[in-house]
């Protein structure tokens, strides 16, 4: 394109700026506007409950300001500081704090009140004590990380001898497999990414990140390592064991965020019965992994390498969901999860592909269901 034709591509680009300024600038907004009262909409992001104190994270989720005049607690009023501002302009955030003696393991709802005498409630089912960065309280997320995440997808490693020894068709059965347990994480991914969507601040539109997160990355990962995980090669299927390995930890980043901010507010209790649960559902991601090479000889340090890349996000999300969730973080990495399972599942298929064989082989349409069916079953010991 030469310089000439630039300028026909500034020139509407020109005139959409000077309106915008006539827009903003003239007063026109303030005309247009009328006799109504503004869009006050407050959106609380995280909670902190210290002794005696209470901490809310909130956010402007409206197109217009919001000062906050009032803040009560259990239908009393309390004195309270807000920084950095009483008053939140669009997209702003503002952290709460109230000098108050809560009771642990009892509800408590905080209402805030707006100068314009809007109310915003946020309820606190259960009232414990918020993990605060302590070597206990890391070592205990740690454990968290390493008993749902890290040594489940160890041990389903450990699948590959057996896999080595499967005929044609049952190789073909262990990667068909391997689809349906990415499918299953996948679709139940996104459902948990757009539900958390519906927590993060309207301003953000929820659904639209979710939108971007998971379809960038599936664009992004098919730019980096699509070509490779076409090809039929040890190259090949080891690329495509990797970006398993990746989606894998991506989605047990999500996972481990949602654990560690329900263990933290008390929502779940991480005894023996879902620990178990975690380990069996979590189990067959190992298995995902070493399917497409286990017609050849990974070295040991490749399949250490590929299972610490699925399995230790879990950690990082236990330390983050404890310490400092939100849904809009969660709804991103979630997403971002979805994404690379995606573009896993499609480079899966072009495998199954050969020659003149029909793709829906009976090994294949087996294996896929057999794949869904075994993630629904260890996920009821998780719900």
């Amino acid at each position: 394109m030469t310089a000439n034709r630039w300028w026909w591509a500034f020139i509407p680009l020109g005139l959409l700026a000077a309106l915008i300024v006539l827009v903003t600038q003239t007063g026109l907004l303030d005309r247009l506007r009328g006799p109504f009262p503004p869009v006050e909409v407050i959106t609380v992001e995280r909670v902190r409950l210290l002794p005696g104190r209470i901490e809310l994270g909130i956010a402007n989720a409206g197109p217009d300001p919001v000062t906050i005049a009032q803040v009560s607690v259990d239908e009393a009023f309390w004195n309270f500081t807000m920084s950095p501002s009483q008053t939140l302009g669009r997209f702003g955030r503002a952290t709460v704090v109230l000098d108050y003696p809560w009771v642990e393991n009892e509800a408590h709802v905080v209402s805030m009140l707006t100068s314009t005498g809007l109310t915003f409630e946020h309820g606190i089912a259960l009232a414990v004590t918020t993990p605060v960065p302590t070597k206990a309280s890391l070592w205990t997320f740690t454990l968290i990380g390493l008993y749902v995440g890290v040594i489940p997808v160890a041990i389903g490693l450990l699948f590959l001898p057996l896999i080595r020894r499967l005929s044609k068709g049952g190789l073909d059965f262990s990667l068909a497999l391997t689809a349906g347990l990415l499918i299953f994480l996948g679709a139940d991914a996104l459902f948990e990414a757009l539900e958390n969507a519906r927590a993060v601040p309207a301003t953000l539109h929820g659904s639209a990140l979710v939108v971007m997160g998971s379809v960038g990355t599936f664009l992004l990962l098919q730019l980096v390592g699509g070509s490779r995980a076409r090809a039929e090669s040890a190259d090949g299927r080891r690329s495509v064991a990797w970006l398993i390995a990746l989606s894998i930890g991506l989605h047990n980043l999500g996972e481990g965020l949602a654990i560690g901010a329900a263990y933290a507010i008390g929502e779940v209790s991480l005894g023996a019965f879902l620990i178990v649960g975690f380990m069996l559902h979590n189990t067959t991601e190992g298995l995902a992994i070493v399917a497409p090479v286990a017609r050849d000889r990974p070295r040991l340090i490749t399949l250490a390498a590929m299972g610490a890349l699925a399995g230790i996000p879990t950690i990082l999300g236990a330390w983050i969901g404890g310490y400092a969730f939100t849904a809009t973080w969660a709804t991103l990495f979630l997403a971002i999860g979805v994404g690379a399972i995606a573009q896993v599942v499609v480079a899966l298929f072009r495998m199954f592909s050969r020659g003149e064989e029909p793709m829906w082989r009976p090994a294949i349409a087996s294996g896929v269901l057999a794949g869904l069916l075994v993630m629904y079953a260890t996920g009821l010991l998780v719900a």
